[in-house]
């Protein structure tokens, strides 16, 4: 019996894969949180599955998301990022990228963790949206809304409140697969 799922993952394996294993399922831990805020960040303006294909490229040329060592970037690691025809070579986003590393830390040592911080506007569990389809699933909400304003108020880059609701449909704090999709089962 083929499997029904959300529409947008119908692309490809590695689509279809991630929507499966990942997407939409919680995460609390900081190291993953991070990652996909980066990720999501280097999003901006271009789409997930463009940097989905370079996830492990950005692994590999981000030490593999560990916040501590990008927060200490050096100019000659920037130029190496720039020229890596493996991820996005946007200066804007990598020097992004080492600034949210270092704002990063900074909120875990206020909240304890990233993760207190973040699922704290939504009281530790998942919004559960319930939609029937995907054109039901916003773009952004008040929530996001307020995460993108706290965060830039902190000094983070590229979280828009579009990026952060992808940011919190990608770990899971939002739950938004259509009501038909077989993960929800």
């Amino acid at each position: 019996m083929e499997k029904i799922r959300c529409g947008w993952c119908e692309k490809d394996d590695l689509y279809r894969k991630y929507h499966d294993e990942e997407w939409g399922k919680p995460v609390y831990d900081d190291e993953t949180i991070f990652e996909f805020l980066i990720l999501e960040s280097f999003q901006a303006g271009l789409s997930w599955y463009t940097i989905l294909s370079k996830r492990e490229n950005f692994r590999t040329a981000f030490d593999h998301f560990d916040y501590r060592k990008m927060a200490a970037y050096s100019d000659i690691k920037i130029e190496e990022l720039m020229n890596n025809a493996g991820i996005i070579r946007n200066r804007l986003k990598i020097l992004s990228a080492i600034t949210n590393a270092q704002k990063f830390m900074e909120v875990q040592t206020e909240f304890g963790s990233f993760s207190k911080y973040i699922w704290g506007f939504i009281g530790g569990k998942p919004v559960d949206n319930k939609p029937k389809a995907l054109s039901e699933v916003p773009a952004t909400t008040e929530i996001s809304d307020a995460i993108s304003k706290d965060l830039k108020k902190r000094g983070f880059k590229f979280v828009g409140s579009t990026v952060v609701y992808a940011h919190m449909q990608a770990t899971g704090m939002v739950n938004d697969h259509i009501e038909s999709c077989f993960v929800r089962k």
